[in-house]
């Protein structure tokens, strides 16, 4: 590869690193062409971006970017690493326990979730079970609107009772 492609690989890199808010460092070492053609497979059918880069340009995107901040990432690349990007966070995670449940690669080295890190494969459950930001949403939603379902739900039962007790009353009348 020459400087030229490096850069180019770099900048392109930097580009992506800034246009997902989350990504995953993945160990792919073990992964031959018919699981890795399955795996890239099953990213493109859940939205998630995966690309393998060598380590030495994915860090000095990386540090393109912002060397402080991704300072903890940079040990976690060795071996044979790919990027999943992905607009949520929890899909990557869900996306490999899917695929570990066939095999036990790719693991996790890290994930950066909305400029939070998460180091190591131990935390694929907690990766897994984050809530997107769509279903927050959803759930803060759900709560404000419970209120005004009780008391909707409360005036229409007390306008059926109110009708019921009225229409006893004037059958006992006549």
């Amino acid at each position: 590869m020459t400087r030229d492609e490096k850069n180019l690989e770099i900048e392109s890199l930097a580009q992506q690193f800034t246009q997902f808010p989350n990504f995953y460092i993945t160990n792919v070492e073990n992964l031959d062409s018919d699981k890795t053609s399955k795996l890239r497979r099953l990213c493109f059918n859940k939205n998630v971006k995966l690309r393998v880069a060598k380590n030495n340009l994915i860090k000095k995107a990386l540090q393109k970017l912002d060397a402080n901040a991704y300072e903890s990432l940079i040990p976690t690349l060795k071996g044979t690493s790919a990027i999943m990007f992905s607009e949520v966070s929890n899909v990557p995670a869900k996306l490999i326990k899917e695929f570990r449940a066939k095999d036990s690669i790719p693991a996790i080295k890290a994930a950066w979730i909305d400029s939070s890190l998460f180091i190591g494969d131990n935390q694929i459950d907690t990766l897994a079970n984050l809530k997107s930001k769509n279903e927050l949403i959803a759930e803060v939603i759900a709560l404000l609107q419970s209120p005004a379902k009780n008391v909707v739900s409360q005036l229409q039962s007390s306008g059926s009772k109110l009708a019921g007790i009225l229409k006893t009353l004037e059958e006992k009348g006549s």
